[in-house]
């Protein structure tokens, strides 16, 4: 039998630059954001981003208490009374459990550690590295601070 088994690749053949590219997610720019928080619907999208937010925000609860910290997790359920906002506040080991219902105001403080941070980014500079004949060169992650 001669030739390739079905199926296999040669990689020796593929040129990885005229392989299909397909772009990350589009990130939002929301340091700084603070959303309206006027209807249910509202809340909820409002929330979702705070969970994907890789930086600080303020929850502000009804009773005026403010809560700055990393916003970790949220459970969604049938009614605001039953969706949980679950947050690591800024100065304390704690985690608190706060019901969607008792967050009157929501604020993209913190800074998010995740901006300008994208593949295509470390890529560009391996790229420059490498065409300016830098030996023994490795993409390493930026530091966080």
């Amino acid at each position: 039998m001669t030739g390739k088994a079905a199926g296999h690749i040669d990689h020796a053949a593929v040129n990885p630059d005229a392989l299909e590219h397909a772009p990350g997610r589009e990130r939002e720019q929301l340091e700084g954001w603070i959303p309206t928080l006027a209807s249910e619907e509202e809340i909820r999208q409002a929330l979702e981003k705070a969970f994907d937010y890789r930086g600080d925000v303020t929850l502000t609860r009804r009773n005026g208490t403010r809560i700055e910290g990393y916003l970790f997790d949220r459970r969604s359920g049938a009614t605001l009374a039953d969706s949980f906002a679950r947050i690591y506040p800024k100065n304390s080991s704690d985690k608190l459990s706060i019901a969607y219902s008792d967050i009157a105001a929501l604020a993209f403080t913190g800074r998010d550690t995740a901006a300008g941070k994208s593949w295509e980014a470390w890529i560009k500079k391996y790229a420059e590295k490498k065409a300016a004949g830098e030996k023994g060169i490795a993409l390493h992650p930026e530091p966080l601070e």
